[in-house]
């Protein structure tokens, strides 16, 4: 059977064989001949082809434009037979100022937009070289690079371009092989080649010295590149992802609004599909505040206006449109080239030799090729020089001969010349014999000779050589350099917001309809106890301040809300308001869930478990459960918060404190009965721990507030009428924990229930807030000390049906002024 196979040409095989041998001729053919640029010249062969045929078509920017078909139908005749819409597309890639660095195609005509838009039919566009796509060619007539047959072995087309300059880099490179990839972003001409002067003048140089002039990529949108690790990384080891960013900045309108203005975006990102994801974002809410979206870009460069509205914090909204759009993306750097026809994963500073060594080889061939010309024309030269001193029996020899070839062989045998000089001379035209002419010839020798001994130093001295690639290049540098568009800026952490904003206390209010806003400390003025007060906001319908809190700016501000979970955020991070102003939503600024509400906010330093120590968080609950948890089980707080307390059903938080163990703690209700234990009473429990019995209560009876009791402080206790006294903290004996209580105020119509309760000293100045929005800051030394069984004094005067909001402490600063 088998003889009888191979009588028929048929020749078995192992079709596993078959198989690995084809798909790996296949796979090494794209790798080749389709998607991975050569490390020399940076191009594919689609592209080298393109410019090739142009060049020898004569399509120079000294010349008109040509049709684009034409160009296509030239590459695909001559050089590359397959699609003509994969020709064109390079082209039209090669002509777009967004999608390459430096244009190699000057197109005339419509080559797409940013927005996506395709470019016109190669039958509509024009196009010729740009001036820089000419330096890739410069010298290819003189032997510098290797040509090889076409597809049909009708032409001869170049292994590689010359490349006057570090295309790879420069313009980058994409492309998707069989099982390997190559995504090299562009750079900066004039930083790529100081990196190869750097090379050339310093061979031992490091990354860390390249590094310091080629900063990193320089993509044609311009954009910000977050972070330098991404950078190095890529030099490196060739691979690296870069986070690059939009440019954007903020513009203040009339009536407190602000609006997002977009100039740039990440490169290859379609600008009209982020328009339509942001309108999608705002559409479905996901991104609160954007009240009108719309793209004002022309001619003179890229807007995308973003209004917001009043009460939203700008930089918030920003933030989520990086996270949730392509305002920043991820570039993930391979760069990968054909190096000797192999793909290789280079370093930074292997690119660059690869780049420097092929230089070297273009500019030794072209010194060759020159000095090559340059010998042949002297020796010529020299044989002019020996007719014209002998010119009388030259001009003998020549008449006396009866055909050419025996004028020839005269000369030659007569005057020793080569049979090239001979002809020269049989060729000379008489007015060359003038004496103008023969001090022209004398005067090109001489010139010659001098050309020639320059030409062997160069070949003969590699430092020479070298010479000449850096003088050639820096010339290409003056020529195309132009300045940095993309921003190289240090990512978050490197250095973050915090480090831009000083240290200084700051007051945090938070109404009861769910608004918050950062006021200076320095807004108030202390005044005397009864007086009106100050408006510190303007009072909206079914709205009043519910809590005002006295912090750092670069304090964590530790939300707690009725269902007990934890939120956490920098004190920065709240916008400043003016006193009058309602303030922002605080859902902008917390991922609350709806029904959700705030009801106690400390500040803390740190969350770090390294500098937390032995501290704990206490909890107390309207229905009188208390909690004690370390602090350190809340380090890890996420965006959308944590469990705080494990609450019933019918029960809300009303306090949290900061404690070390072993304090005491004062509890009081809204009957005016007051409780204090030692914190010992309550073991340490877990985050979503419920508690223990803190006090019983009576029917109708609820805890108002809780407290750390200290020794050396009084009980200030304010009533819903603007009542208040403070009792000192010995005159409440201690007792165990879940007991009823002792009497620290007499409620009456008069003054009202109890409304809120603080530990202070005389240095302390207090702030009471009203349902209406009026603030009152009162020193802690006017409020008269009285007995627990006593109704207080009149501390702040409220209109009827108004009732006291909010109280809190605030630790007077030593510079500050007492007196109103």
């Amino acid at each position: 059977m088998a003889d009888e196979s191979s009588s028929r040409g048929i020749l078995p095989v192992d079709i596993s064989q078959e198989l690995r041998n084809s798909f790996l001729d296949y796979a090494m053919s794209v790798i080749v001949a389709r998607a991975i640029p050569d490390v020399r010249d940076g191009l594919k062969p689609v592209h080298r082809r393109i410019l090739y045929a142009m060049y020898e078509a004569g399509m120079t920017p000294d010349k008109p434009y040509k049709k684009s078909s034409r160009i296509v139908g030239d590459v695909l005749g001559k050089f590359h037979p397959h699609g003509d819409a994969a020709v064109y597309e390079a082209l039209v890639r090669l002509a777009q100022d967004f999608s390459t660095r430096y244009p190699l195609i000057d197109g005339h005509g419509n080559f797409g937009s940013i927005d996506g838009d395709a470019a016109a039919a190669m039958r509509y566009t024009e196009s010729r070289m740009s001036a820089i796509a000419l330096e890739l060619l410069r010298d290819i007539n003189k032997e510098t690079v290797d040509f090889i047959p076409n597809y049909d072995e009708q032409e001869e087309e170049p292994v590689v371009l010359p490349s006057r300059f570090p295309n790879l880099l420069v313009n980058g490179s994409s492309g998707i092989a069989v099982g390997m990839a190559t995504n090299i972003p562009p750079h900066n001409l004039r930083e790529v080649i100081d990196g190869v002067v750097m090379l050339i003048d310093h061979p031992d140089a490091t990354l860390d010295d390249l590094m310091t002039v080629i900063k990193g990529p320089d993509f044609p949108t311009g954009g910000v590149i977050l972070g330098r690790e991404g950078i190095r990384k890529a030099y490196e080891t060739g691979r690296g992802s870069i986070t690059v960013r939009a440019v954007t900045h903020f513009e203040e309108l009339s009536g407190g609004k602000t609006r997002i203005v977009v100039t740039e975006i990440p490169y290859q990102q379609n600008k009209a599909r982020i328009v339509e994801k942001i309108a999608e974002l705002a559409r479905e809410k996901k991104i609160d505040g954007i009240t009108d979206l719309r793209d004002e870009s022309d001619r003179r460069g890229m807007r995308v206006v973003i209004e917001l509205r009043r009460d939203v914090r700008p930089q918030v909204v920003l933030n989520n449109l990086f996270k949730h759009t392509a305002l920043q993306t991820s570039f993930g750097v391979i760069n990968l080239a054909l190096v000797n026809g192999e793909p290789k994963v280079l370093t930074l500073r292997e690119t660059l030799e690869h780049y420097l060594n092929h230089q070297r080889d273009v500019v030794r061939r072209r010194t060759q090729y020159d000095l090559a010309k340059a010998e042949a024309r002297a020796h010529i030269l020299e044989g002019l020089r020996i007719a014209l001193d002998h010119l009388d029996e030259v001009i003998s020899l020549i008449r006396s001969s009866r055909t050419v070839d025996e004028a020839r062989q005269g000369l030659i045998s007569t005057f020793g010349l080569s049979e090239e000089q001979a002809q020269a001379i049989l060729d000379m035209r008489l007015q060359r014999l003038t004496g103008l002419e023969r001090e022209k010839i004398e005067a090109e020798y001489q010139e010659l000779q001098q050309r020639i001994a320059e030409l062997k130093a160069i070949l003969a001295d590699p430092k020479l050589l070298d010479g000449v690639i850096r003088q050639e290049i820096l010339e290409i540098k003056e020529r195309f350099g132009d300045e940095r568009r993309t921003r190289i800026v240090n990512a978050e952490g490197e250095i973050s917001e915090e480090d831009l904003i000083p240290v200084h206390d700051v007051v945090i209010a938070i109404t009861h309809r769910g608004y918050i806003k950062r006021l200076p400390l320095s807004t108030y003025h202390s005044q005397r106890r009864g007086g009106r007060g100050m408006t510190l906001i303007n009072a909206h319908e079914e709205d009043f301040v519910t809590g005002l809190h006295v912090t750092s700016t670069h304090d964590y501000l530790l939300f707690f809300t009725n269902r007990g979970r934890m939120y956490a955020i920098k004190a920065y991070d709240v916008p400043e308001f003016g006193r009058q102003a309602r303030g922002t939503p605080i859902v902008n600024l917390l991922n609350i869930e709806q029904g959700e509400k705030v009801t106690a906010m400390i500040p803390v330093k740190s969350l770090d478990p390294a500098e937390i120590g032995d501290t704990y968080l206490f909890f107390a609950t309207r229905q009188g459960i208390v909690k004690k948890t370390p602090l350190a089980e809340y380090s890890n707080v996420r965006k959308n918060g944590l469990i705080a307390i494990n609450l019933r059903d019918d029960d809300d938080l009303v306090g949290v404190k900061l404690t070390d163990g072993t304090k005491e703690i004062m509890m009081v209700t809204r009957n005016g009965l007051a409780i204090r234990f030692p914190e010992t009473d309550v073991r340490p429990m877990g985050r979503a721990a419920t508690g223990v019995k803190g006090i019983s209560l009576s029917e109708g009876d609820e805890v108002i507030a809780m407290d750390v009791a200290e020794d050396d402080h009084d009980v200030l206790v304010v009533t819903s009428r603007g009542y208040g006294k403070r009792t000192p903290v010995s005159e409440y004996r201690a007792q165990s924990r879940g007991g009823k209580g002792i009497k620290t105020l007499n409620c009456t119509p008069k003054n009202g229930h109890a409304i809120e309760m603080c530990m202070v000293t005389e240095d302390d100045d207090v702030m009471i807030v009203t349902q209406a929005g009026v603030a009152i800051r009162i020193h802690v030394r006017d409020v008269s000390t009285l007995s627990r069984n006593t109704q207080g004094v009149r501390l702040i005067n409220v209109d009827e049906g108004v009732e006291v909001a909010s109280v809190s402490r605030v630790v007077k600063d030593d510079d500050e002024d007492s007196e109103p």
